[in-house]
């Protein structure tokens, strides 16, 4: 596993860049349960917002090993920053993947101009992991699709200006019925829930998102109709590798802080990361959060080939379940060295703990991650 020198130069200002200018914003975001816009004017301003788009364009050009690396950077400091990064990511490898020419060219320069931020609406009350079974419908009418329905759990949803929605135009045809559209936040009929209480990455934006007649230009379908459930199985394998690129991150996070921890804490006249069940600990943490970066890494060079295929979809679902398993695992040991400080809010820790939790659940949980690895290795 070998980085570029270009992904290098990325990871490194990103890291940078997180530590100095997210982190501190990020934090009173954490105290206040909301997203703070600045953070949107500081991704746009340093190319992040633009990261995959052409190098004419103000872009990088970026592969997708590069945002990983860019999303593990941010969450090793802050995970509801991470989780939001990450969804405008995939957001943006959508339009990059299956949009028209003249998509692109609208929506690139709304990202490189104006610092478009996007959010996908796929979630439904009645479809979860059960994808196919959503209900959202857009029906065609003249020049324009008319949708009607609600999305829940919608990252984002309070400030990305442009949204990946996902709604049925041929019921009863079930996954060849599901179109993908490209909607504006301004697009008459939609509207916004409340800002969800969360328990986890609170300092981001989750709110539902309503279509009331939502009238939506025909020529922002995606791609064809009855494909965007194929676009949307297509996109999974990077954007899991994307949540898990956020789970590493935080388990990062995590060990970090309890080596710093045990460090400096003294017990027994001696520093505490001297006993050995401390260092075993520790040894565990590592060897994990190494791991989990190698799957993340080999699989997201893979795609970045041009691979394709069940055992590449496998190998996403393997990259997200263990990292984001580590994840937790890392993160509450993190809380066990810190012991009493861990509880606290003043130590970061028990934020990455809870944080860590939401990379099992999103993009999928780890249980249909187990079931798309067993089929795979059933059928080899």
């Amino acid at each position: 596993m070998r980085f570029s020198d270009e992904q290098i130069m990325v990871r490194d200002m990103v890291s940078r860049l997180a530590r100095e200018k997210i982190q501190p914003i990020a934090i009173e975001a954490e105290k206040k349960h909301s997203f703070n816009p600045e953070l949107l004017k500081i991704l746009h301003e340093n190319g992040l917002l633009s990261l995959l788009l052409p190098v004419e364009l103000g872009g990088a050009n970026a592969d997708l090993t590069t945002c990983c690396l860019t999303v593990e950077e941010i969450s090793r400091v802050d995970g509801s920053v991470g989780i939001s990064y990450a969804t405008h990511t995939t957001g943006v490898f959508f339009i990059v993947d299956w949009a028209s020419q003249e998509q692109k060219e609208r929506y690139y320069q709304k990202i490189a101009r104006e610092g478009a931020y996007f959010g996908v609406a796929l979630t439904e009350p009645n479809a979860g992991s059960d994808a196919v079974s959503i209900k959202t419908r857009a029906e065609r009418s003249d020049q324009n699709y008319i949708i009607n329905g609600s999305k829940i759990f919608i990252t984002n949803a309070g400030v990305a200006h442009v949204f990946l929605v996902f709604a049925l135009t041929k019921p009863g045809m079930r996954d060849k019925g599901i179109s993908a559209f490209i909607v504006d936040r301004d697009t008459p009929g939609v509207k916004f829930g409340k800002e969800e209480e969360k328990m986890a990455v609170v300092g981001s934006s989750t709110r539902e998102l309503i279509f009331d007649n939502a009238e939506v230009p025909a020529q922002n379908l995606l791609s064809d109709e009855g494909t965007g459930f194929k676009i949307v199985m297509a996109e999974f394998m990077k954007s899991r590798l994307l949540v898990a690129s956020m789970a590493l991150g935080i388990a990062r996070g995590g060990l970090d802080e309890a080596v710093r921890y045990a460090k400096e804490r003294t017990q027994f006249g001696k520093t505490i990361s001297e006993f050995q069940g401390i260092q075993f600990m520790i040894a565990d943490m590592a060897m994990n959060v190494e791991v989990a970066k190698r799957m993340i890494y080999t699989t997201s060079e893979y795609i970045g080939r041009g691979k394709a295929g069940k055992e590449l979809a496998s190998f996403a679902a393997m990259s997200k379940c263990f990292a984001s398993d580590v994840a937790m695992k890392v993160t509450t040991d993190a809380v066990q060295i810190l012991g009493g400080y861990g509880i606290m809010k003043e130590y970061p820790v028990e934020r990455m703990m809870r944080d860590a939790k939401v990379t099992q659940i999103i993009e999928g949980t780890n249980q249909i991650q187990r079931i798309i690895i067993a089929r795979d290795v059933l059928k080899s």
